[in-house]
């Protein structure tokens, strides 16, 4: 009699767990479908007016035609971007705040690994890899070399006598040089600084030699002839920059590098949604006019999904945690 009763217990409790689920799950369902209801809130973890500011506003200017909802740009500065990409971490994942991260995102995860209170990567849901923006490589006026074939064969000439500047520690521009250094088996010293914009006048008063970034921010300086483009870290040549070969035009080594601009969630966001959102980003970068915007900036049009977004940044962390592990990059204190 006992068996029985228990029998029939645990059969009502499976049942009531079973409609539970369901029950929970319609909920979600429907929380997923009525997706947007209120406005969100677009995370940048850096200051307005670089390439990540101007990439996601260029974005979400027109997503808010597509989502029903206005969409609020908020700059979360400081910590390599651990200020910003922490909020978004512990952020509800309702779908009603978004984050913003470009390359030294997958860099930070090897710098800062089990230093956070949140992971990099575990603790978001990938959405979408809105762009990609290769990289430059630009030198002063007075540096000798006139290409990286030249570049490299200085350097190997001198070594530890070439300077070059970069962002900041763990940024793609420092990075991808030190890539090329193990690739092209040179020495060069590095010298962080806060942010383009000083590296960049050091680099017009020959202070460094060598800087790496994006070519919204240093074809205006090789235009007006202060600086000047040996090669791009891409494959073909970009539309914004015509007259500046490949690297591997330009006798360098076959690498290709570019910072990116990517769209993630907190993780344990809905499904639904990611997927809403991500479609959303996708029609957004293929329109013409973002697509002209893009080009203007060096910036190549993705629009990945959830899946490929996810792919593209596994394979980033574990492309830049073997140039850090290789160059024993410490993070910045």
């Amino acid at each position: 009699m006992e068996q029985r009763v228990t029998r029939t217990f645990n059969r009502r409790r499976a049942l009531g767990v079973g409609a539970g689920t369901l029950a929970a799950l319609a909920t979600g369902g429907a929380a997923a479908q009525a997706w947007p209801s209120k406005p969100i809130r677009w995370v940048v973890p850096y200051t307005p007016g670089g390439i990540t500011d101007s990439t996601t506003r260029i974005v979400t200017e027109r997503l808010t035609a597509g989502l029903g909802q206005n969409i609020v740009v908020d700059n979360r500065p400081g910590a390599n971007s651990l200020i910003g990409a922490e909020a978004v971490a512990k952020a509800t994942p309702d779908g009603y705040t978004i984050l913003t991260v470009i390359a030294g995102h997958a860099a930070n995860a090897t710098l800062y690994a089990g230093k956070l209170s949140f992971d990099p990567v575990k603790s978001f849901a990938p959405v979408s890899l809105m762009g990609i923006a290769p990289v430059i490589l630009t030198v002063s006026n007075d540096f000798p070399p006139k290409d990286v074939k030249e570049l490299i064969a200085y350097a190997k000439a001198n070594p530890g006598k070439v300077s070059f500047g970069s962002s900041g520690v763990g940024a793609a521009a420092h990075l991808t040089t030190e890539l090329l250094k193990q690739t092209a088996g040179i020495e060069m010293v590095h010298v962080p600084y806060r942010g383009t914009a000083p590296a960049l006048q050091d680099l017009i008063s020959g202070n460094i030699q060598v800087l790496i970034d994006v070519p919204s921010s240093m074809m205006p300086q090789v235009r007006a002839g202060k600086i000047r483009a040996l090669a791009m870290f891409s494959k073909e040549r970009l539309e914004a920059a015509k007259d500046v070969p490949t690297i591997v035009e330009a006798g360098g080594p076959p690498i290709e590098s570019s910072t990116w601009m990517m769209a993630l969630a907190p993780a344990g966001t809905p499904p639904e949604i990611v997927e809403r959102l991500s479609k959303e980003v996708a029609k957004v970068v293929a329109l013409p006019e973002v697509k002209e915007r893009f080009a203007s900036m060096g910036i190549v049009p993705a629009g990945y999904d959830p899946a490929r977004t996810g792919k593209f940044l596994a394979d980033e962390v574990a492309l830049w945690a073997k140039v850090i592990q290789t160059a024993g990059v410490k993070p910045e204190q």
